[in-house]
């Protein structure tokens, strides 16, 4: 059987041991200094990150799911208020609206870059509307100036989900990090993000002093002073071991992008002319750092392709197989299927193929010619 061995979604482990000595001297440092909960490298990845992003304000949390919520508990953001999301996103997104007992507005997305359809959005504001969550998904940059624009003429707030496109560039009327054009951006350190740590962790960014002061309030019990507790909040910390090998890693975050757009080239090149494959979309209004390599399956159907791919020890990820508004957790929200129709249809023809900083050439031909395979049978 035609079988390569070793191919991983994403390969974590020989990221790590390229990166080895640097790392484990960092985190040596922590477990040296015992300093476990806010020592002084979760203060230095802050700074670190602020600097790289171009940002005033840059605050660790636990998780991106924390990081959202904070986002909205800062902006006021409570039960009889709605805030729109896009419909095909991962679930964190809408999940940190229905916690605090906001309603979830559920919008379209578009066919070509998978990002909240904007052309869509002005006529789902209604008095209520207290924030939008554009979602940079899979690794490049919604509209933003289309969507700034809307925001400002009815004055609602922007929370950017930028949990899969850190080091991106939205390059619109100012070129900016993903991130840093609305009011609050959130990202996610889990494992396999681009810029990932060895558990969960999370970051809020912002340029307004007073909404980063909430933030941090917030994110430390609603306190700023120890034992004073100002306002309710929840305890949402990216501990310092997890900060050490962030601030290693920051260092190396531009090299990752681009070798994750140097694999996304080869797969582009491969199937740009496969009948029935429809590569990623790459938006002249964003860099596309590729945290998932994104084909549309247009003959047979996504999971077909995926067993298929199995059986050769390829594997492969189906993001998202059932958009939000038919999530069981979301039955309650009374929506009609007809108003989400590329959802739908993505929901059926998406499929990520292996994407991270060390896929060989050797890989990717693998890959390339059973996926090719599959559509010639």
């Amino acid at each position: 059987m035609d079988v390569m061995q070793n191919i991983q979604m994403v390969d974590l482990q020989s990221q790590y041991l390229r990166l080895k000595n640097e790392i484990d001297s960092a985190i040596t440092t922590v477990l040296s200094s015992a300093k476990y909960i806010n020592g002084p490298e979760v203060n230095q990845f802050a700074t670190n990150l602020a600097q790289y992003l171009k940002v005033a304000h840059v605050i660790p949390v636990a998780n991106g799911t924390d990081a959202l919520q904070i986002a909205l508990m800062a902006l006021g953001i409570g039960p009889g208020d709605e805030v729109i999301t896009p419909d095909f996103t991962f679930i964190a997104t809408v999940e940190a609206v229905a916690l605090l007992g906001a309603t979830p507005i559920m919008i379209d997305v578009k066919k070509d870059d998978f990002t909240l359809n904007e052309t869509q959005l002005e006529a789902l504001i209604a008095s209520r509307t207290k924030a939008i969550i554009p979602v940079h998904l899979f690794g490049q940059c919604a509209n933003m100036d289309a969507i700034s624009l809307i925001a400002q003429k009815h004055n609602i707030a922007i929370v950017e989900d930028s949990a899969q496109a850190l080091g991106s560039e939205f390059c619109g009327n100012k070129q900016s990090k993903a991130g840093t054009v609305g009011d609050i951006g959130c990202t996610s350190f889990f494992p396999s993000k681009n810029l990932g740590c060895f558990g969960d962790g999370g970051a809020l960014f912002t340029n307004n002093d007073l909404l980063a002061e909430k933030m941090r309030s917030i994110a430390n019990h609603g306190s700023k002073i120890k034992y004073y507790h100002d306002t309710i909040g929840v305890n949402s910390r990216l501990d310092t071991v997890q900060a050490a090998v962030l601030d290693v890693k920051l260092k190396y975050l531009d090299d990752f992008n681009a070798r994750r757009q140097k694999a996304a080239t080869y797969y582009d090149n491969a199937f740009m002319n496969i009948e029935n494959i429809v590569v990623p979309f790459r938006n002249r209004n964003s860099s596309h750092i590729f945290h998932q390599y994104t084909i549309r399956v247009l003959k047979g159907n996504n999971l077909e392709l995926q067993k298929f791919l199995e059986k050769k020890g390829i594997p492969s990820m189906i993001y998202y197989p059932v958009p939000i508004h038919r999530q069981k957790a979301f039955g309650d929200h009374i929506v009609d299927s007809r108003n989400f129709p590329i959802s739908n249809a993505l929901s059926h023809e998406v499929i990520s193929l292996p994407m991270h900083t060390e896929l060989s050439e050797q890989q990717q031909e693998y890959i390339v010619r059973n996926v090719i395979s599959y559509f010639r049978q």
